[in-house]
């Protein structure tokens, strides 16, 4: 699979992915509505459109790949939950996509899921098959749950391949949203207070490098484990308020940690069940949370 589009990939994961497959030998196309402000080789790439126009998706990519990594969304839980129409926005970008592959007859599609989708259950660490929609705790997780029920239902009606990823957590270089981790530096370096929602939060965060990793052991092996589904994350949880404190510690910051309560919609202790993605896609996470914080904590500053 040489020939591959990447949807968002102006964004934090598309950015590290693309320039990982360049480096790789892919031949990348990048699709964004925004400016790869971090990676010139990769804006030159780069189709600026916005993925909620059907007509300009079929218009404007092209008609012939090997493979769509659809990464594109809106992907935070809270405002989603302020502001719905933005999940619909998820829903609308993946059956444009889905519908832009069936037309041309391309054949595969790799498709960025997240942990959300496993909502609060009574357990902390979820398998792949754990997915119930009665646990479904927010519409950014319902946007990603269609977005698969979808994909599933391309395959078995017009033979689309696909491979779903569920990420949880991932930080690192190229992010300067407001997720957590790099909110968080940010307050830190200005001493400005920390708000943790959620005393005993934990979740699995994953440093973008092992993220990308997995999706980079996905391609090479599509063949094989098409039409599965991987947790792509390191199967260990941390508590955000862990996080909070490594950050204060390692920036020297004098901010103060304020904790609050969970905010409605998101799940509040997650930890991926990996064992799927190390034996099938041979995936070893190699960076611990405390490496991690110290390696994004460095791309910041300098």
């Amino acid at each position: 699979m040489k020939k591959i589009l990447i949807t968002g990939s102006s964004g934090t994961i598309g950015t590290r992915l693309g320039e990982k497959l360049l480096n790789l030998g892919y031949e990348i196309i990048g699709v964004d509505w925004k400016t790869n402000k971090w990676h010139k080789n990769l804006e030159k790439r780069t189709i600026h459109l916005d993925l909620r126009n059907k007509n300009l998706v079929l218009k404007k990519l092209p008609k012939k790949l090997d493979l769509i990594i659809h990464l594109a969304a809106n992907a935070r839980v809270y405002e989603l939950v302020k502001n719905p129409d933005l999940a619909r926005d998820n829903m609308i970008t993946i059956y444009n996509i889905l519908e832009y592959a069936r037309i041309n007859k391309i054949k595969n599609i790799i498709f960025a899921s997240s942990r959300e989708v496993y909502g609060n259950t009574k357990k902390a660490k979820h398998k792949e098959e754990d997915v119930k929609i009665e646990n479904c705790e927010s519409p950014y997780s319902a946007s990603k749950i269609s977005g698969e029920a979808l994909i599933r239902s391309y395959h078995k009606c017009f033979g689309i391949n696909y491979v779903i990823t569920r990420f949880s957590n991932v930080y690192g270089m190229y992010d300067e949203s407001d997720r957590v981790i790099p909110l968080f530096i940010r307050k830190a370096i200005k001493n400005e207070n920390i708000v943790v929602f959620g005393k005993d939060k934990i979740l699995d965060f994953t440093y973008i490098d092992d993220a990308v990793e997995g999706v980079v052991k996905v391609i090479e092996v599509f063949n094989k484990v098409k039409n599965n589904i991987f947790n792509i994350a390191t199967g260990k949880g941390t508590k955000i308020l862990f996080v909070a404190q490594l950050i204060k510690k390692f920036l020297n910051s004098k901010s103060r940690i304020i904790i609050k309560q969970n905010r409605p919609g998101e799940v509040v202790k997650y930890i991926a069940d990996i064992l799927k993605a190390k034996k099938l896609l041979n995936y070893e996470p190699r960076t611990n949370i405390v490496e991690g914080i110290k390696k994004t904590i460095k791309w910041y500053k300098f």
